[in-house]
């Protein structure tokens, strides 16, 4: 029997730009699409989506370095922050507009020809859409983000899919912002490419694969991010650095000043001491999170049943 298809459907790259956490600002991701389109080659993937916040240069960048090879296909995509949370378009010929509906980004997508995916829907630490994956055109949801190691966010989303079996594609994601971070899970299917992989989608037959990111990988990408934002904060002393994606462009309109402080600033996080209490503090709000979030998951189930008793001819209301 001819093995089942490997893809990764939600992949960062350095196009991905910054984030925060407080006054901290640090880069998303460091790595290169071309980086990413090797190691999934390397973990035995078959088809790739870059789904960079609110952009898609990388994927066209990844897509057009993957032409080389015969053994992988690149699928553009991009995790589109809405006013009602975060989804990821995949099959996009052109960059949707962010923060707007959650209704006019399926539209913009659709318009594409593309495929709806809601990442972590059920994330009470990042911008999942929750309950609203019941009221919208939806064509799958992650049951297993590899970047979401509590206890609660993978458990809840599975028991929703168990709960209302063939309404939408189960899919299994690396949401990795490394190659530290990728290759730990992925989502099966019939066949070997990009189309294969749609079909799977559409037909409700995607087969959830693998674990998430051990802690390890998670530490090891945040270092790669300090460093790698340090390195390119002291060329940008010298000389404006080249490229043209949002990651540079932050650093290069940062004053001397900031700069010399965020460089200072991940020398310090590099320290091990601190490098361990920020990884023990990050365990410890996760778990008293997802154990809190427990408590209510039977509740919340019910509550879902009488959201959905509430919504005409909601897409995936059950029958």
């Amino acid at each position: 029997m001819e093995r089942m298809g490997k893809a990764d459907t939600h992949v960062h790259t350095e196009y991905s730009g910054f984030t925060g956490l407080g006054i901290l600002k640090f880069p998303e991701s460091v790595t290169m699409p071309e980086k990413q389109v090797d190691r999934a080659r390397k973990n035995g993937m078959d088809v790739l989506c870059i789904t960079d916040h609110n952009e898609v240069a990388g994927g066209f960048v990844a897509q057009k370095y993957a032409k080389q090879f015969d053994d992988i296909e690149i699928i553009v995509g991009d995790e589109i922050m809405t006013n009602d949370g975060e989804i990821i378009g995949l099959f996009l010929t052109e960059k949707p507009k962010s923060f707007i509906s959650i209704e006019e980004t399926v539209d913009e997508i659709r318009e594409q020809g593309g495929l709806t995916i809601a990442p972590h829907p059920f994330s009470f630490h990042v911008h999942g859409l929750k309950e609203r994956i019941f009221d919208i055109d939806l064509d799958g949801f992650e049951v297993l983000n590899g970047g979401h190691p509590d206890a609660y966010s993978n458990y809840f989303a599975q028991r929703v899919m168990d709960k209302y079996p063939g309404r939408w594609a189960p899919i299994s994601a690396s949401d990795g912002h490394s190659n530290y971070t990728v290759g730990y899970n992925w989502t099966e299917f019939e066949g070997r490419t990009a189309e294969d992989l749609r079909k799977a989608i559409l037909d409700k037959k995607t087969v959830p694969k693998g674990v998430v990111t051990p802690v390890l990988g998670s530490v090891q990408w945040s270092l790669e991010v300090v460093m790698g934002g340090e390195k390119l904060m002291y060329k940008a002393l010298k000389h404006k650095l080249p490229g043209d994606n949002a990651l540079v462009e932050k650093i290069n309109n940062l004053t001397d000043l900031k700069k010399i402080a965020g460089i200072i600033g991940g020398a310090m996080y590099t320290f091990p001491p601190i490098m361990f209490l920020a990884t023990l503090l990050s365990t410890s709000y996760l778990n008293r999170g997802a154990k809190r979030m427990l408590k209510d998951t039977e509740q919340r189930l019910k509550d879902i049943e009488d959201i959905l008793a509430n919504i005409p001819n909601a897409p995936n209301r059950p029958e």
